[in-house]
């Protein structure tokens, strides 16, 4: 596996993914020129995804959503440590380089919406989105898939929320802001650092920090609730700056706050112990060290309830530290969502309207 940074990429190699019958591992003898992977063989590639439906119902008890709309498959922004990179084994793709380069839209994700929720049976509950990859990264700003999905909730006053990293959200306030008067919509905005030079290696196609505060403000203004996601705590890497992250938060209009631990299931591992001994050789065992001491001794822990925030003395200390930060700053909680005012989409028969 490569250990050269490849500029705007998170991961540094392209590994195979876990259901591969073979194992290929590239050799640069130096003929090509190159002494790692071709950057002009690295363009990032959209390919169509046809959907047959959309809705994803989830079962999980430690996620406060049961259902959820993913617009993309892989994620643009290329964070490194994204726990959704391991779902591109399913393509037959690597969670490495693939799945920041390889991407997937679902062109008639708005279409399906409109079915299913016109479907008899269907029972009204919150629609996330960005809960797998950025339903607003880079992608979105000529497919507008995303934006076809706020168009159709809207018109049946359906509630959602939306996690992003990506100041592309304050695009859609015209669709937003009146569906929030109606306590039909909120916006959490996830920050890791607000040191640059880390967000460039950790997240290179994400937002800086400052467009992502100046996102908050623009959503707040407009009277979105909003929130911050602190994501992901990582112990020896961003971890100083919970305190610092929640206040400059809470200056640009956030009024409630959540946390999560780094998460390192399946392939992220390897892919997030390569970046670190590319970019922090000095602290790398250290922090893998640390990461162990949030799961038992684990590099990581899957199970419900110990995924997102591990256990032992050092999550319980960043989770007070947490705590009684957002106490002094004066976070809250976003309103709740209104799952009354839903109306259902006709359905379309393919038959015109008698009159």
């Amino acid at each position: 596996m490569s250990s050269t940074p490849i500029p705007g990429r998170g991961a540094l190699s392209n590994p195979d993914n876990r259901y591969a019958s073979v194992r290929a591992e590239p050799v640069y003898d130096g003929w090509s020129g190159h002494e790692g992977p071709d950057e002009n063989r690295l363009h990032t590639l959209s390919t169509a995804d046809h959907a047959r439906t959309v809705i994803s119902r989830n079962r999980s008890p430690d996620v406060p959503f049961d259902q959820s709309v993913n617009p993309y498959r892989g994620c643009e922004h290329g964070c490194v440590y994204c726990f959704a990179r391991p779902t591109h084994a399913w393509l037959g793709l690597s969670p490495g380089l693939d799945f920041e380069s390889r991407l997937f839209f679902k062109p008639d994700a708005a279409t399906c919406l409109r079915s299913e929720l016109a479907r008899p049976g269907y029972v009204c509950s919150p629609i996330a989105l960005g809960t797998n990859t950025d339903p607003y990264q880079p992608i979105e700003r000529t497919r507008r898939i995303t934006r076809g999905i706020l168009e159709v909730l809207s018109g049946c006053e359906h509630p959602l929320s939306i996690v992003t990293k990506s100041g592309l959200v304050t695009r859609d306030i015209d669709l937003l802001a009146p569906m929030a008067g109606r306590q039909l919509a909120r916006v959490y905005v996830s920050l890791t650092s607000l040191d640059a030079d880390l967000k460039r290696t950790l997240e290179p196609r994400a937002a800086s920090a400052s467009r992502r505060l100046e996102t908050l403000k623009t959503l707040a203004d407009a009277g979105i609730p909003c929130g911050v996601l602190i994501a992901p705590v990582i112990p020896g890497i961003n971890d100083q700056e919970i305190e610092a992250l929640l206040a400059a938060a809470r200056q640009a209009g956030a009024t409630a706050a959540g946390w999560i631990l780094l998460r390192l299931p399946l392939e992220v591992l390897p892919l997030f112990t390569q970046w670190l001994r590319a970019h922090y050789p000095d602290r790398a065992d250290r922090v893998l060290a640390l990461m162990a001491d949030c799961h038992g001794g684990r590099a990581y822990d899957s199970g419900y309830g110990r995924r997102m925030r591990g256990s032992g003395p050092i999550p319980a200390l960043l989770d007070k530290r947490f705590r009684l930060a957002s106490r002094k700053l004066g976070f809250g909680q976003l309103p709740t969502l209104d799952t009354h005012r839903f109306v259902a989409p006709e359905k379309d028969t393919g038959q015109l309207s008698l009159w």
